[in-house]
């Protein structure tokens, strides 16, 4: 029998990959998204990539009694990979009561239904944002939590605390938290990749639509950074090594080789690039110049950020194979398939 898993924001960048990679290992998937930050057409990429349709719920997890009608009409969930949750970091202090709302009310919807459960499985999507400017780099799973510079940093830190809490008092809960670092890139098919609404957050989609022409030029945000280069320093991971990490966690639970309830694992590479040399990288790969501009730094940005993977690679068996290169060369492959 097929173990049946719900993907909540499963058209989403990330949760669209994890679905692709689920699918292909011989899970059956159901997707919860409410299209706030996606599109249904997303379903037709995952589909010809896989040759299987998942089952898509339009839901919005903010409502209880939904999430409670869907675990009634799906009984036989055997675990949740959540996504679902809002991710500008900027809009999230513009608009703190709508994040808290959104990307807590809707964790804890969730952790009550599977409490319930005689055995259930959850892997949250967590961030490296929890670690702020860390003290020490490579970064490690012991390094200290700061204090979130933004409202959705704060609910990544809560939501990893309402998970652990949850864990200890719940023996049929086993839980999972990823703290991912930078996800970049698209499936090599170039049928599903990162489709910001409106102008991208994030480097790398910023840069592949300006090496297209859609946006005039690229702010490269402080070039006075005590980095080798200036610019600021980030683990770039491929979006497809990090949906292969989702099905590793979920394979450790569900064969029951987690060491405790909870566990918190690191997904990077290990590797940190600048942002210099990520244009530098896409030059190479793309076969022409970028128009960038060096301006002033961003409030909230931390100097660098990378993982130390050893706790990833040798006790959840999971290694990033991609480097940055093979991941620009998908988001650029991926934006010129995109009209």
């Amino acid at each position: 029998m097929k173990h049946k898993i719900v993907v909540t924001g499963g058209l989403g960048f990330i949760g669209s990959h994890v679905v692709v990679e689920l699918q292909n290992e011989g899970f059956e998937v159901v997707i919860i998204d409410d299209l706030s930050n996606s599109s249904e057409a997303v379903l037709k990429g995952i589909t010809a990539i896989t040759g299987i349709q998942p089952v898509f719920e339009k839901l919005d997890l903010r409502d209880k009694n939904l999430v409670i009608d869907f675990f009634k009409r799906h009984h036989d969930v055997m675990g949740v990979i959540h996504f679902a949750a809002s991710k500008a970091v900027g809009e999230s202090v513009n608009l703190p009561l709508l994040y808290y709302e959104n990307n807590l009310n809707t964790l804890i919807y969730i952790l009550q239904e599977l409490h319930k459960k005689e055995a259930a499985h959850l892997i949250f999507s967590s961030s490296c944002t929890v670690y702020g400017q860390a003290d020490v780099l490579p970064i490690t799973e012991s390094a200290p939590i700061k204090a979130a510079e933004s409202p959705y940093g704060n609910t990544k830190q809560i939501g990893e605390e309402i998970i652990s809490d949850t864990c200890k008092v719940s023996d049929n809960l086993k839980a999972i938290a990823l703290r991912y670092f930078n996800p970049i890139g698209a499936h090599e098919s170039a049928k599903i990749g990162e489709l910001p609404i409106g102008t991208p957050q994030n480097l790398v989609p910023f840069i592949t639509q300006t090496g297209k022409g859609l946006r005039a030029e690229l702010s490269v945000f402080g070039n006075d950074y005590p980095t080798e280069d200036g610019t600021c320093v980030r683990d770039y991971i491929h979006v497809v090594d990090l949906a292969k990490a989702h099905v590793a966690a979920l394979k450790r639970l569900i064969g029951g080789a987690n060491a405790d309830n909870y566990e918190v694992f690191n997904i990077g590479t290990g590797k940190g690039s600048s942002v210099l040399e990520v244009i530098t990288a896409f030059e190479e790969v793309s076969n022409q110049k970028l128009n960038y501009k060096l301006v002033d730094r961003r409030a909230g940005d931390v100097v660098a950020a990378y993982a130390d993977t050893t706790k990833a690679n040798n006790v959840l068996g999971w290694k990033a194979k991609l480097n940055l290169k093979d991941a620009l060369a998908s988001a650029w492959k991926w934006e010129q398939s995109l009209k």
